[in-house]
């Protein structure tokens, strides 16, 4: 059973119309490109499907080989094909043969878009190990997994699919609409990074709004600051119930501090109608191309603005500069746009798969004015013992951007 399966899915075909729409003259090209390549027909089975609403029916067939199987799916009213082939390599290895096989079909549907996967089956000595493969997109050309041994929930929210898995180096993690947002073993890289360097510039930080945020993490390390309120808003409520039930490793109970007002509601609309003034205000939000992405335009930034309280900083982040550089150059210049000072910064994120950047922008707030051993002082002087990823050295080393990532956001020089 061990082996190589790919699949591809074709759009756009060129190719004559009689292969997406007869059975026979598919299955002539099907049966010769496989014998060509070396593999071995042992059966097959063809349907054609009937006309609906004018337009001709697609195809479906098998051919049952020795090795293992070709499938196919045709689609004539999209232009559309699904091709599946894998191959055992008990005796030999067929992977060329597979990918041979593949190469002549696709060239024969004559595709202007396809999307292909290629998975090896099957461990020669058993099972490899156990649990569900994960992947992510950093972009249209990158991936990323991981693998947990166990889904504890699933459910669709009214806003976006929440999933809730584990596995043995992440711990409890969160994923929202396919994307990973938070995890217990591995949260401080972000929720640190987020909060610290801009709240620990701030002399004094009194009032904060967080907007998204709904797991806690942000909220738990903006509480180990002398903040007398904290306001958060996000769109999902079930988000907030499920980390509060689940995810007490990440949020403390922060929820339940008596500073803290949580809000369920669109983040935009509070920041529009809102008196309030703060001295800080964290994105802590989804990407931009989920349903966030009103929030991260430069109207948005402007409306984020008008809300801070003189002094006062908002925090974001931007991405991933090497595998989203249009993303991140966009996102600094809107910031540019509105606030005299953007400050963009960056470290890699496990859970994220990559070197990330964020930014914090003000007026006056500048954070890497700030030294080490002051950086050092307000850590006694709050009483914060419980970071394990920020302290006075990685605040300024947050800030040292290589140069790829420092072009893209054009950043200014240091004020001391």
């Amino acid at each position: 059973m061990q082996g190589l399966h790919l699949t591809a899915d074709l759009y756009d075909c060129a190719c004559d119309a009689s292969i997406m729409i007869d059975a026979e003259t598919l299955a002539a090209l099907c049966r010769t490109h496989t014998l060509d390549v070396g593999l071995t027909l042992v059966g097959e089975k063809w349907h054609t499907f009937p006309e609906y609403q004018g337009e001709p029916g697609g195809v479906t067939g098998m051919l049952l080989l020795a090795e293992s199987h070709l499938a196919i799916h045709t689609w004539p009213e999209r232009n559309s094909v699904t091709l599946d082939v894998y191959v055992c390599n008990f005796e030999g290895d067929n992977s060329s043969k597979a990918e041979r096989l593949m190469n002549e079909l696709e060239a024969a549907f004559k595709p202007g878009r396809a999307q292909r996967n290629r998975l090896m089956r099957g461990e020669a000595d058993g099972p490899g190990p156990e649990g569900e493969l994960l992947l992510e997109n950093l972009n249209d050309n990158s991936v990323y997994g991981f693998r947990f041994a166990r889904r504890l929930l699933t459910r669709q929210t009214d806003y976006q699919y929440l999933e809730l898995l584990e596995s043995a180096d992440m711990g409890k993690t969160l994923r929202l609409d396919g994307c990973l947002m938070t995890a217990e073993t591995e949260e401080f890289f972000y929720h640190e990074a987020l909060v610290h360097p801009a709240a620990m510039a701030l002399d004094a930080p009194r009032s904060a709004l967080i907007i998204g945020g709904g797991d806690g993490g942000a909220l738990e390390e903006l509480l180990k600051h002398p903040v007398e309120n904290v306001t958060l808003v996000d769109l999902d409520e079930q988000v907030i119930q499920v980390s509060r039930e689940h995810l007490q490793s990440i949020n403390n109970g922060a929820f339940d501090d008596p500073r803290v007002t949580v809000r369920v509601g669109n983040g935009a609309e509070f920041v529009e109608q809102t008196d309030q003034r703060f001295d800080l205000v964290l994105l802590d939000l989804t990407d931009p191309e989920t349903p966030a992405g009103p929030l991260y335009t430069e109207a948005f930034f402007q409306q984020c603005k008008a809300v801070l309280a003189p002094g006062g900083a908002i925090v974001l982040h931007l991405g991933t500069p090497f595998h989203e550089p249009a993303q991140v150059s966009g996102l600094a210049g809107a910031l540019h746009n509105v606030f005299n000072h953007v400050s963009a910064y960056g470290l890699h994120i496990p859970l994220y798969g990559s070197y990330w950047a964020l930014a914090v922008a003000s007026d006056d707030l500048v954070p890497t004015a700030l030294t080490a051993e002051q950086v050092r002082q307000r850590i006694d002087q709050r009483g914060i013992d419980d970071l394990q990823y920020y302290n006075e050295d990685v605040h300024g080393a947050l800030f040292a951007l290589p140069n790829y990532y420092r072009r893209l956001v054009q950043v200014e020089e240091t004020v001391c």
